[in-house]
């Protein structure tokens, strides 16, 4: 639009609201400018001539002259340029105007160049949260080949359970949420978009008479074992599983951190269950032996992202 000298974009809510401020009402008697007019103005008060001015700008002189015609008028009438014999001087309200003109000229520049990377993710923000498990190989891995490709994002992470992301996520704190459908929180009300569905294991001491079982093995056959879990229900844990199998485990030690969880398992004092993804961070002393799936998989795992709130490029490139 700025190529075409004829045209004239007037809804700026004058200098200051050009740089993109969202204020108050204008106030009687603010100028309603274009900003061409102050590009112009600019490119003449540079070279000191119409005629320079026009063969940068591609234009006739009497397009440009025009638009310092307009510009003079909404700012009142008076001239901003001495018409001399050969090319133009800065007249007292010209020189006032200049750094007034640059700052709203840069401030648009600044706009363009930010909502540009913007929609390349290549700035912006990212703020995003995952439960424990899923930080412990997923969620890194994403993040450091997003890192690699976008830079420039600032990033933000939490930490927590899926009912807590979720409510971070329907407050606006969250822009995605990798959650899981451990603990039955209703996901309907969320997009989801499914990453993985997630296998299961056994952890059992080295010693224990299952620990050298090749293949998967039925979790039925741990019903008699001391079990080591995040809460003293099993209902809304990973040991629903369990459950749907027909058996109530016995929680005999209620840890809460899963390396704790694995040291207990280590020194003999129960079992405990691992999701895929924590896998490759159990200890050495800690046998790991695959659940016989018998159905459905043990959980799912997706990232969450609210309904009809759209998505920003930096959020759509990490969920990618």
């Amino acid at each position: 639009m700025e190529d075409m000298p004829n045209q004239h974009p007037k809804d700026l809510a004058g200098l200051a609201g050009s740089a993109g401020v969202v204020a108050a009402p204008p106030a009687v008697g603010l100028p309603d400018v274009s900003t061409v007019w102050l590009r112009v103005f600019l490119d003449v008060a540079r070279h000191g001539s119409f005629t320079v001015a026009a063969r940068t700008l591609g234009w006739t002189q009497s397009a440009v002259s025009r638009q310092i015609s307009s510009l003079e008028a909404a700012l009142g009438g008076g001239p901003l340029f001495d018409r001399l014999p050969r090319g133009v001087r800065l007249t007292e309200a010209g020189r006032v105007l200049v750094p007034h003109a640059e700052a709203v000229t840069e401030a648009l520049h600044g706009a363009a160049r930010e909502l540009t990377e913007l929609r390349e993710a290549a700035g912006g923000r990212l703020r995003f949260g995952a439960f424990a498990t899923a930080d412990a190989a997923l969620v890194p891995q994403a993040l450091a080949a997003f890192r690699a490709r976008h830079p420039g994002v600032r990033l933000t992470r939490e930490e927590g359970i899926t009912p807590g992301l979720l409510n971070r996520l329907d407050s606006g704190h969250l822009d995605l949420a990798v959650v899981s459908t451990t603990g039955r929180t209703p996901l309907e009300p969320y997009e989801l978009h499914h990453l993985l569905d997630e296998s299961l294991y056994v952890a059992v001491p080295a010693g224990h008479p299952l620990a050298g079982a090749t293949g998967p093995v039925r979790l039925g056959r741990f019903a008699d074992d001391d079990w080591i879990s995040g809460s003293s229900r099993p209902e809304g844990t990973l040991l629903d599983a369990a459950l749907r199998q027909g058996f109530r485990p016995q929680v005999t030690h209620v840890v809460g951190e899963w390396t704790a969880k694995l040291g207990y398992v280590a020194a003999g004092l129960g079992v405990t269950l691992v999701p895929a993804l924590a896998a490759a961070s159990v200890r050495q002393d800690v046998a790991l032996l695959p659940v016989l799936d018998e159905g459905a998989p043990a959980r799912a795992v997706y990232a969450a992202t609210a309904r009809g709130r759209s998505l920003t490029p930096a959020a759509a490139a990490f969920l990618g």
